[in-house]
């Protein structure tokens, strides 16, 4: 089964999201807790790309699709913005951000570690970061 959802780079978009999130792995092969935390990492890529590469700009789209196998679930997210790839993020120093008492900066190590894969391309424009959860037997 398919899933898809274009939104506007606006953080008022994210209940939206939320919303969608929750009907879409409605049947998804997922426990709550999985469930809830897909959704964290779903959200915590769009709002950094709402934040970070549109500047909330409502006129910008970000478009998710989500793809249902038997086996797992594949997120796409894509955007035409500031191109961000995931997996060159660098992990800052947790003991240096708790001293610094800095906020965010944690959102992408969340995302990897609640995901079983992440995949980053972009190719004529279009950035699409893909975030792949595995059921488990």
């Amino acid at each position: 089964m398919m899933y898809r959802l274009d939104i506007s780079c606006q953080t008022s978009a994210l209940s939206e999201l939320r919303a969608f999130l929750q009907q879409a792995l409605g049947s998804a092969t997922l426990d709550e807790i999985e469930k809830h935390q897909v959704t964290l990492a779903v959200e915590e890529v769009c709002a950094n790309l709402i934040i970070h590469s549109h500047g909330c700009n409502p006129k910008d789209i970000i478009q998710l699709e989500i793809k249902d196998s038997d086996k797992k679930l594949i997120f796409e997210i894509s955007d035409q913005g500031e191109a961000f790839n995931i997996l060159d993020y660098e992990v800052p120093d947790l003991k240096k951000v708790m001293v610094e008492k800095r906020k965010g900066g944690l959102g992408i190590i969340l995302v990897k570690k609640i995901m079983d894969e992440i995949e980053f391309e972009s190719k004529n424009g279009t950035n699409t970061c893909r975030l792949i959860k595995w059921f488990r037997s």
